[in-house]
């Protein structure tokens, strides 16, 4: 079985990476908008004010980076085992092979080799998930076969 904290590193490694490249492009947005040749020298030259739209875009998903990051770093890591309802940080494995790891944020991201999937509760397969049991047949005909 994984080892959620090194699920954790491995994402918060991804996250961090992404982060750093949308700071970058807010940078260097925010260069272009301010930059001497980006005055506008007619009222249809908008190269500063896109740039600054651009900007202030990137600088927003650095935020959300931000509260993502900080919102993995402070979920509790909780072992579960057969007994247990399956609830956010609990990995599943579906009957066709698929590894899940059931988290609040980072839908989509593949981890540990792409052998885990990250799924939150707003997916499909999250709101099929969520409180179910080992053994429970989903909508979608896969049977729970393991929770951790």
């Amino acid at each position: 079985m994984h080892n959620k904290e090194q699920l954790r590193t491995e994402l918060l490694e991804i996250l961090s990476t992404q982060r750093q490249n949308a700071l970058d492009a807010a940078d260097t947005a925010h260069d272009l908008a301010t930059h001497e040749q980006s005055v506008a020298e007619t009222q249809y030259d908008t190269v500063g004010l896109e740039a600054a739209y651009l900007a202030h875009g990137q600088s927003q998903r650095v935020a959300e980076f931000d509260m993502t990051i900080n919102r993995l770093k402070a979920l509790p890591l909780i072992d579960f085992n057969e007994e247990d309802e399956i609830k956010l940080g609990a990995i599943v494995t579906l009957s066709d092979g698929m590894t899940c790891w059931f988290l609040p944020v980072c839908g989509g991201y593949k981890l540990a080799n792409d052998c885990v999937v990250v799924i939150t509760p707003r997916s499909p397969l999250g709101q099929m998930l969520d409180g179910a049991e080992i053994e429970e047949v989903l909508q979608d005909g896969r049977e729970i076969t393991s929770i951790a």
